[in-house]
């Protein structure tokens, strides 16, 4: 009985050693790039997990590229990543590409369906990666509308925390009748239709028609002299839907600025302090 007593503590105390050795797997950050959401050689992500992740505390930003739904890659955040891993060291950050409109293919809701796809799959993955159901969307241009559909839009699987919006689309008739640089006819390729042949397509696509009282906070930044997104016509006028229904938001407007192209590192570097503020005080 000595002999069997002092087994099994040896084997108890080599149990532990080897368990002190291997960290669970939330201790450690880990990044997976190209991670399928979908069949679709598009339907790809990039997750980076940051190291001691629980799924009650850690919370995820999910960020959407812009192109005119028609172009662009995930990569092209890749310095977005940094920025806010630097930042917001203990959030899951997450970078997703969808299928582009090709001018006959992949017409609209394309991109919408494929962003309220991704964050599905993820929202399914959260015991496996040890994440919460607190997601941040983040987007500039054609992603922030995508990112301010899926906010707006729909609360399952989970309802959006706060979206960040670059200079997005909010009004897509309007962006159609006044396009500025953009020809209506990219606009129609894109979307698949005009305002006139299917209005529906272009009201359920557009963020401005689902802001409600329960919206979540939103900040706005936008360039006064942007020529592709209108800084009156679409970001103002969310702004005031918003005003109106008593949506938490901030609307950060830098006088003299384009479509973020001719965004100086200064101005880049307030909007991220104003994006980290932001979600310090209104996600919990």
């Amino acid at each position: 009985m000595k002999h069997l007593f002092l087994g099994i503590l040896l084997l108890t105390f080599f149990i532990s050693c080897k368990k002190d050795e291997s960290p669970s797997e939330s201790a450690t950050s880990k990044t997976m790039l190209d991670v399928a959401y979908g069949s679709d050689a598009l339907q790809k992500m990039d997750v980076y997990l940051p190291a001691n992740r629980s799924t009650a505390n850690t919370k995820v930003i999910i960020m959407i590229h812009g192109g005119a739904w028609s172009l662009g890659d995930k990569s092209d955040f890749n310095s977005f990543v940094d920025s806010l891993q630097q930042r917001l060291p203990d959030y899951a950050i997450v970078n997703i590409n969808y299928r582009l409109a090709n001018f006959g293919s992949n017409n609209f809701p394309t991109q919408e369906n494929d962003t309220k796809a991704s964050i599905e799959y993820l929202y399914s993955k959260r015991s496996e990666y040890f994440i919460s159901d607190k997601f941040v969307l983040v987007g500039a241009s054609a992603g922030a509308h995508l990112a301010l559909l899926q906010a707006y839009k729909y609360n399952l699987p989970v309802k959006i925390k706060a979206v960040v919006d670059f200079f997005g689309p909010t009004d897509m008739i309007d962006l159609y009748n006044n396009p500025g640089s953009v020809p209506q006819s990219s606009i129609e390729a894109i979307v698949g239709a005009t305002p006139v042949s299917n209005l529906s397509l272009y009201e359920s696509s557009s963020p401005l028609n689902f802001v409600t009282n329960q919206s979540c906070p939103t900040i706005i930044l936008q360039g006064g002299n942007d020529p592709l997104v209108n800084a009156v016509s679409q970001s103002g006028a969310l702004k005031d839907k918003l005003d109106l229904f008593d949506v938490v938001h901030q609307f950060v407007l830098y006088p003299g600025k384009g479509h973020g192209d001719d965004w100086d590192n200064g101005t880049y570097f307030d909007a991220f302090n104003k994006i980290q503020a932001f979600l310090a005080a209104n996600v919990f």
